[in-house]
């Protein structure tokens, strides 16, 4: 009989999803308090990837972005002003991208006592996650989704990928981010199509998982239609809460 040794290994991790509005005004500690649940050691550095389209629709994002760190310098260091890069599908087709972040990882020496952030679409989110998984085998990264579909689905999984070779995230990991926060403000700058968009995987997700939601957004299917924000964010936080139950007790998160 051949020697060997095995064990079975497990691993336990938390996930969390956190809503709010306006995260990067100076008096919401929402970000500065999930940062800092480790206070010990000095102000933890930061560095920040945000999704082009959102930085030239909202003009002042950067300096707000800015002044927020500045004002929470106590425990935050903002390594650099925000890292603009260009978001959509196209953000996933080259490996380039990746190194990128990668390489500001390097320069401004982001560890695994450090935060990668990233604001934007559920492209951009992939393909930050994929440098943020991979960079020291994982530093910790903190989504903040900006569409209503990474609000209420690709922002709150577990995925990071790429696309390679003509298939779409052949490329990519399964690593739970440090936590996802979602700014219910970050929707308004968008065009009705990309506020629809999260719509159709929350009716998918009802049918599949939950009646009671189903009958939820046909009651709210007017309001839905004006973008009433009170009914938008009945829906992603349901269709997102969803998607955790299943990633928390599928039997395989990954």
């Amino acid at each position: 009989m051949t020697p060997r040794i095995e064990r079975d290994v497990t691993v336990s991790w938390r996930h969390q999803v956190l809503f709010t509005q306006n995260i990067f005004d100076a008096e919401n500690a929402v970000l500065r308090d999930t940062l800092a649940d480790e206070p010990e050691g000095g102000p933890r550095k930061v560095l920040l990837v945000l999704d082009e389209a959102l930085a030239e629709a909202r003009p002042t994002l950067v300096a707000e972005i800015q002044s927020y760190f500045k004002a929470h310098a106590d425990v935050l260091n903002l390594v650099c002003a925000p890292f603009v890069m260009e978001g959509g599908e196209r953000t996933k087709n080259s490996y380039f991208h990746v190194s990128e972040v990668q390489s500001q990882v390097d320069r401004y020496h982001i560890d695994r006592h450090s935060y990668l952030i990233c604001v934007g679409g559920g492209a951009l989110l992939d393909m930050v996650g994929l440098a943020a998984a991979t960079a020291h085998r994982g530093i910790r990264h903190v989504r903040i989704p900006t569409t209503t579909l990474s609000q209420n689905d690709s922002g709150v999984g577990v995925k990071n990928g790429i696309n390679a070779f003509g298939k779409k995230n052949f490329i990519g990991t399964f690593a739970p981010p440090f936590a996802v926060i979602n700014d219910f403000q970050m929707l308004a700058t968008l065009t009705a199509r990309d506020k629809r968009n999260g719509y159709v995987e929350a009716i998918k997700v009802a049918c599949i998982r939950d009646a009671e939601f189903f009958k939820a957004i046909e009651t709210d299917a007017d309001a839905l239609a004006g973008f009433e924000p009170a009914a938008m964010q009945r829906l992603i936080h349901r269709c997102a809460e969803l998607h955790m139950n299943h990633i928390a007790t599928s039997g395989d998160p990954f």
